[in-house]
């Protein structure tokens, strides 16, 4: 009898919830810490589930996700929303922890999602790092922004100290980024390689190789759908509606946004795309997007066969 288990992750609690052939099952609930996450890898171990599913939280889910992976119980994380939707879909209105974890073990079962690789100790470091760096570059801008509407002299002062001051801590930030990619032969190979595309910056080409850990394995489709610049169409009946890009990984899209922003105008073939969809009609957005797309698709295909820009230019 197949098992299916969901894990409500909060930063105090792990609520899960079992599913056994498609009839609710047992809660249970355990701290979200070392002991706790011993006493479940523990529990469902015994149980020997098919899978247990887990939401993306911000990270708060890697300790339980990690502990249940080495243990070898098949595991996998996935988009809240998608999650959200399902819980919809199946009449569950109402929240609560424990209704969150069945809703989790209800959508394993019905969409059977493969279970999620461990991440790479050193990946995620550098995720944690560009993390940082991005929270770094958010408080900064909120006190330029500050900077602009203040009168009061002292307060003028001590604003600018502290921008300097978040200054420092963006340089040595970068200055921490660079290091861990230049003490690891593989990333720095791949660096090199993407920085090689005008448009592809420090920021883009650490972000593609800490939040797209798949880039040069997959087509150009799955990576596209992956980043969240694949466009998905709204079609019903004789009903063609407008395309749009959603969902996806955030950050890279976030990242690969700024790098369209200047490929399109340093890098030609980026550049020739922009201007013909804008002679064509298209919005700019629509323009940039298809730029992001040109983008990745350009980059995934360097790393998939190890070419630098001048010799891998039009893959």
């Amino acid at each position: 009898m197949a098992l299916y288990v969901g894990v409500d992750v909060s930063k105090a609690w792990l609520d899960v919830a079992t599913r056994p052939d498609g009839r609710a099952g047992e809660h249970f609930r355990v701290p979200n810490d070392p002991e706790g996450v011993g006493a479940l890898v523990a529990r469902l171990g015994g149980l020997a589930p098919e899978l247990v599913v887990l939401e993306y939280t911000g990270g708060l889910e890697r300790p339980a996700f990690a502990g249940l992976r080495v243990a070898g119980v098949p595991t996998t994380r996935i988009n809240p929303r998608q999650v959200r939707d399902f819980a919809k879909a199946s009449g569950r209105l109402a929240k609560t922890d424990a209704l969150d974890a069945a809703a989790l073990a209800h959508y394993g079962e019905a969409m059977k999602p493969e279970p999620s690789e461990l991440p790479d100790p050193e990946a995620e470091a550098l995720g944690a790092l560009l993390a940082r760096r991005r929270q770094l570059v958010g408080m900064q801008t909120a006190e330029r922004n500050r900077l602009k509407a203040v009168t009061d002299p002292h307060v003028e002062a001590d604003i600018e100290e502290h921008i300097g001051w978040l200054q420092g801590r963006l340089d040595r930030a970068d200055a921490e980024l660079e290091r861990a990619v230049r003490e690891n032969p593989e990333w720095s190979a791949k660096d090199e390689l993407l920085q090689s595309v005008p448009g592809i910056g420090p920021v883009l080409s650490l972000t593609l190789l800490a939040e797209l850990l798949e880039l040069g394995s997959l087509d150009r489709k799955r990576i596209a759908s992956l980043a969240g610049v694949a466009p998905l169409c709204r079609d019903s009946g004789k009903l063609r509606g407008r395309r749009s890009v959603w969902g996806g990984r955030a950050r890279v899209r976030a990242a690969l946004y700024m790098g369209a922003l200047a490929a399109k105008l340093h890098n030609p073939p980026v550049k020739a795309l922009y201007e013909r969809l804008l002679a064509a009609g298209k919005p700019k957005k629509v323009a940039l997007v298809a730029c992001m797309h040109k983008l990745l698709t350009v980059a995934n295909a360097m790393l998939r066969h190890g070419t630098l820009w001048q010799s891998g230019a039009a893959a």
